[in-house]
């Protein structure tokens, strides 16, 4: 094994201890589907300066939607009812009186100077003790929370080993900050502080140090909260600080246990879809490359392992739509592996004498650049949706992130290692068909020889998918969308059975009844609660003579008008989040290819997006969260295709500059069709298992991005590629060159001249 190898193999084992040390040592947090978690009801208050009504209710759900984000608890579910009421259902917290007492807060958070204290404060001044009990005159509010930007919690070692709070100011709380200080510093004694005040209580008066020069004041708009702080005070400070202040008061109506959205039953059927989908994608990748396949499908067992013990690590909550997007980025995760593989095919066909251990090396190394033009797009949309975006899109963000990574170990190192030890121990296994990697077959072959001219009529094939886009649009604008209760709201309605009724027989029976889509969960000790887009009362009693069969009657607790959990500013923040990744990745692309292929890239995407959602809205499917995470997974998977099919036109077309180009793109194009082919068959087993399998929660999840890989892989070639193919007839940009060979080549030590 070469030196290189060792390292692998090394880091490779490193990574696999560690994720199996925390998979095995941290318990999954599980989301309001799959566990259920603490339900909190809050009602808004009338203040002095504002009433609570409908819309003060729901700018203040925006607020606890970001204290409930800083506090750590992911996927969580904030719905207004009615006009002044506020469900808050926070899955698997661990202290829900801690949580609840953080997120009801006012949090008025104000700065002001300390002044000499002569006994009685004069007007807009005010005595109150700071935090060790000692009264102190401060004056009137100089900084409110309107000037803070972010608020952290730290471990500063350089305060004793305590934890402190880093605040950043937006707008002109910067300069606020800056001028106070600078006005403490010229003071003495006591008078030498700033005291930071927390709904009417000092939560720390600092002193200015003496390295601030008096008149100067502590500048670049962020500071540091300093106190006996624990780690717990510390980060529900900062996350008070982070969230803003509420603008009505909340108070706490009642607080209580709600079980799982979801039934036993369907997360059983669920996880049998999984087990079946990964294991037809397994056999499938072994009888298309044997011996590798087998070691790729090991490696893959390791990519599972990987990211779920960086999920556990990172405290990522696990909701039955992300475990869904986790089993099928197993399945995606093959790409990186059939890149390498038919890259290594090319090599041998190339050269029918060298050996499977060289032409591997080789694959690996080629395949590099897609791979990692692939991730980096991946990544860097992901980063984006994770620090613009909030709630499930953040959430979201985190999962595509750790999947991304967890492929390029388990491609990279895991399957490179377990190849390379194999074709250096089984030569001459590795050299037949057994060990997968052989010549070109039969369809490459074709395909290098003999295949279609695509790009001759990239017009043709643009009209077509501008055709496709038309019609799913007009879907959209004739049949509209159906939007699910998470962006329109609904109505929610708690029953209390004479006798007990077991929630999966609950859930049957509401589906019976006409409503297969609600929401069905225990809550409370025996109570049942009904969620579900609004229904007439003459719908509503159906739901409830279905539930009094089942119990032996059943009367109303609660009925209650609901408002959508994704509010408008989640919302706004989403898109904003899309469209900025949308830019960057276009930026990204441009950067290392060319404009014309990042604009194919792009507009391709927005081909898959329209047509996806343009075939739901034809077919009456619920735009909900679910569709919501299945066309973030599809805007990665295009954009990843689009990559693939141009890393390898811009190798060609460096290769021979002054080349047709279209024909230079139409070779390109055939030349990966093996590469795509296997990669979306491996994908579709699991959602084919999924859509017919995995129960209702998951069929439109799975049907989405069935349809979108579908989709994806035909505007690689059909869209991205001509419309590149359109706009280079009308750049200048000249063709890419050829980097000039710095020298020779040096053999490793196997001897095999693969280039490490």
């Amino acid at each position: 094994m070469t030196r290189a190898n060792v390292v692998r193999a090394v880091l490779a084992f490193a990574v696999l201890a560690t994720s199996f040390y925390f998979a095995w040592s941290k318990p999954a947090r599980l989301g309001l589907d799959l566990r259920g978690g603490t339900q909190i009801v809050l009602e808004t208050q009338d203040s002095p300066a504002v009433k609570a009504d409908r819309e003060s209710t729901d700018r203040a759900r925006e607020v606890l939607h970001r204290r409930v984000d800083a506090l750590g608890v992911a996927e969580s579910s904030i719905t207004r009812s009615g006009d002044r009421r506020l469900i808050v259902e926070l899955p698997d917290v661990q202290d829900p009186t801690r949580a609840a007492a953080a997120i009801g807060k006012t949090a008025q958070l104000t700065a002001h100077p300390v002044l000499a204290n002569a006994g009685t404060p004069a007007q807009g001044q005010q005595l109150i003790p700071d935090e060790s009990g000692q009264q102190i005159l401060i004056g009137p509010a100089a900084l409110t929370g309107a000037g803070i930007g972010s608020a952290g919690a730290s471990y500063d070692p350089q305060n004793l080993g305590g934890w402190a709070v880093d605040v950043r100011f937006k707008g002109g709380g910067g300069d606020t900050w800056e001028r106070l200080t600078a006005k403490a510093a010229c003071a003495a004694g006591d008078e030498r502080r700033v005291a930071i005040v927390l709904d009417g209580k000092v939560i720390s008066s600092p002193q200015v140090t003496e390295s601030v020069a008096c008149g100067v004041g502590i500048t670049g708009g962020s500071t540091q909260i300093t106190g006996d702080f624990s780690p717990a005070e510390a980060k529900d400070l900062a996350a008070l600080i982070q969230g803003g202040s509420l603008p009505v008061p909340v108070k706490i109506i009642e607080q209580r246990v709600v079980g799982p959205t979801l039934g036993d039953e369907a997360i059983d059927a669920s996880a049998r879809a999984a087990v079946i989908g990964i294991v037809l994608t397994g056999l499938f990748i072994v009888a298309v490359y044997r011996l590798a396949g087998l070691l790729a499908t090991v490696a893959l067992a390791g990519y599972a392992l990987i990211s779920y013990g960086a999920l556990v690590a990172v405290g990522a909550t696990l909701t039955l739509p992300g475990l869904a997007g986790f089993v099928l980025a197993i399945g995606m995760a093959i790409d990186a592996n059939v890149l390498a593989f038919e890259r290594a095919r090319e090599e041998r066909a190339a050269a029918p004498g060298r050996s499977a251990r060289t032409a591997l090396a080789v694959g690996f190394t080629k395949a590099w650049s897609a791979i990692a033009d692939s991730a980096a797009t991946t990544v860097l949309a992901a980063g984006l949706l994770f620090f613009l975006a909030s709630g499930p899109v953040r959430g979201f963000g985190v999962t595509l992130i750790i999947g991304v990574l967890g492929s390029l170990v388990s491609a990279m190192l895991l399957s490179r290692v377990l190849t390379d030890a194999a074709a250096a121990r089984m030569p001459r296994l590795s050299k037949g068909r057994a060990g997968g990697i052989g010549g070109a077959g039969r369809i490459r072959r074709w395909l290098e020889e003999s295949g279609p001219d695509l790009m001759r009529r990239s017009r043709l094939w643009l009209g077509v998918s501008a055709l496709a886009v038309v019609l799913a649009v007009t879907g959209i604008f004739a049949r509209g969308l159906n939007f699910g209760v998470e962006f329109t709201g609904g109505r929610l309605v708690e029953y209390s059975t004479s006798r007990h009724v077991d929630i999966d027989t609950a859930r049957a029976a509401v589906a019976d009844a006409g409503f297969p889509r609600a929401v069905v969960q225990t809550s409370g000790k025996d109570d049942i609660s009904v969620r579900t887009a609004d229904v007439s009362n003459a719908e509503e009693k159906r739901i409830q003579d279905a539930l009094a069969k089942e119990g032996g009657g059943a009367a109303k607790q609660r009925d209650e008008l609901i408002g959508p959990s994704l509010g408008d500013e989640l919302r706004t923040k989403a898109l904003i989040a899309l469209g900025v990744a949308l830019l960057a990745q276009l930026a990204y692309l441009t950067i290392r290819f060319r404009w014309t292929f990042a604009a194919g890239s792009v507009i391709a995407m927005f081909h898959d997006i329209a047509i996806v959602t343009g075939i739901f809205a034809w077919l009456g499917k619920p735009i909900d969260g679910v569709f919501l995470a299945a066309l973030l997974t599809i805007i990665g998977y295009s954009v990843n295709d689009s990559v693939v099919v141009f890393d390898r036109v811009r190798e060609l077309w460096t290769a021979n500059p002054r080349g047709r180009f279209a024909d230079i793109a139409n070779r390109g194009t055939l030349q990966t069709v093996p590469r795509t082919i296997n990669t979306g068959v491996g994908a579709l087993f699991i959602l084919a298992a999924l859509a017919v399998l995995g129960g209702d929660s998951l069929t439109d999840f799975a049907i989405a991005l069935l349809i979108g890989i579908v989709v994806g892989t035909y505007s690689s070639v059909f869209t991205a590629t001509p419309l590149a193919v359109v706009l280079e007839r009308h750049t200048k940009t000249p063709p890419p060159q050829r980097k000039q060979n710095p020298g020779p080549v040096r053999r490793t030590p196997d001897n095999s001249g693969a280039v490490v």
